[in-house]
């Protein structure tokens, strides 16, 4: 398939899409959250798994549950991370209030939370997906406190 945005998207460095997503998210936010909220390999595997993430904590808790079997396969597990984190992300701002993304010059996105404290959730995602810890619902509960 041919995007052309997405090819030119793809040669940027870091800090032009950086940038790119930044001017993005600060234009649509909501539906940056949505693009952020489709996490669709964890959702595949949690799906397989006989879980569906309805983007609540109780998810979370549930997805800590899961037999980590990605972990056979190297190649996945950075990508489900990444999902992961995002998920995590996506659950705070959904029920978190003043929670927002922010994209950092780099391009990570990561959560901002009310009291002005910055989260890591995709790094938090791919230690999740790694190792297990953090579990997502004790950073979502770290989270929480720093509200």
């Amino acid at each position: 398939m041919n995007i052309p945005f997405l090819d030119h998207w793809l040669n940027r460095n870091d800090t032009e899409r950086g940038a790119g997503l930044a001017a993005a998210l600060t234009q649509d936010p909501e539906g940056i959250s949505e693009l952020f909220a489709e996490c669709e390999m964890l959702r595949v595997h949690a799906r397989a798994a006989g879980l569906e993430l309805d983007e609540t904590p109780a998810s979370l808790a549930a997805l800590d549950q899961l037999m980590p079997r990605w972990r056979r396969d190297p190649e996945i597990v950075p990508w489900l991370g990444n999902d992961a984190g995002l998920y995590l992300g996506t659950v705070i701002i959904r029920t978190r209030p003043g929670a927002s993304w922010q994209v950092r010059p780099d391009g990570q996105p990561v959560i901002l939370l009310a009291s002005g404290r910055e989260l890591n959730v995709v790094e938090s995602g791919v230690s999740w997906a790694m190792t297990g810890s953090p579990e997502l619902s004790q950073a979502y509960a770290e989270a929480s406190e720093g509200l």
